[in-house]
């Protein structure tokens, strides 16, 4: 009988992401990345031990991919916007995995790193303590509701033509909010929702950005 070939993490992370690109999330079985892989189930099993692992496996390939050094020559502000976009390039093209990087966030070594790099950020703009905390969890919490909200629902979908369409006697401000949003791109809702957060934050500093 043939030894079972070996794989690399590496190569069982893109097979698991290929079902979730191609099929969904809810797709993500043992089975299905053992077919991807062309191998049996049992086999696979010598590798990983369930789809929890496997999902780790995805964050971690995907998360990977951002770079977690922190940025120079910039206010404090910047730096901030520039990792936060930095992980919605990463993310965008796999929208399917975004529940996954909320529920594997505390156990993928990349997301560490970005935590870290964000929280050095956060300490050098005189933020700190409690406040860190939740500043931190204020950025997280609007990276990955931004990223599900422009690709499971964006502002160019059919749901923003079905607000703009309602009664105005009924609805009047949800219809004209309907009818500008139609004109806002997915990157300027993006900016300027994070320049809301960042200013919230500026404020709270007592300082100009510039730290």
């Amino acid at each position: 009988m043939p030894r079972p070939r070996s794989l690399t993490e590496s190569q069982i992370a893109a097979a698991a992401l290929a079902v979730i690109d191609r099929d969904g999330l809810a797709a993500l079985t043992m089975r299905a990345v053992a077919k991807e892989l062309g191998m049996g189930t049992m086999s696979l099993y010598r590798y990983v031990d369930d789809r929890e692992q496997l999902e780790g496996l995805v964050v971690e390939r995907v998360l990977g991919a951002v770079d977690t050094t922190p940025p120079t020559g910039s206010s404090w502000r910047d730096r901030l916007a520039t990792m936060v976009e930095r992980v919605r390039r990463a993310v965008a093209a796999h929208p399917e995995v975004v529940p996954l990087t909320l529920t594997h966030r505390q156990s993928s070594p990349s997301n560490l790193r970005w935590a870290e790099t964000v929280l050095g950020i956060l300490t050098e703009a005189g933020i700190g303590g409690e406040r860190r905390v939740i500043a931190l969890r204020g950025l997280v919490a609007y990276l990955i509701g931004a990223i599900q909200l422009e690709h499971l629902g964006p502002l160019s979908g059919a749901g923003t033509r079905r607000i703009a369409a309602l009664p105005a006697e009924e609805f009047p401000l949800m219809a004209e909010t309907g009818r500008l949003a139609a004109r806002v791109s997915a990157d300027q809702e993006f900016r300027a929702g994070l320049a809301v957060l960042l200013d919230g934050l500026e404020r709270a500093t007592g300082g100009d950005g510039s730290a």
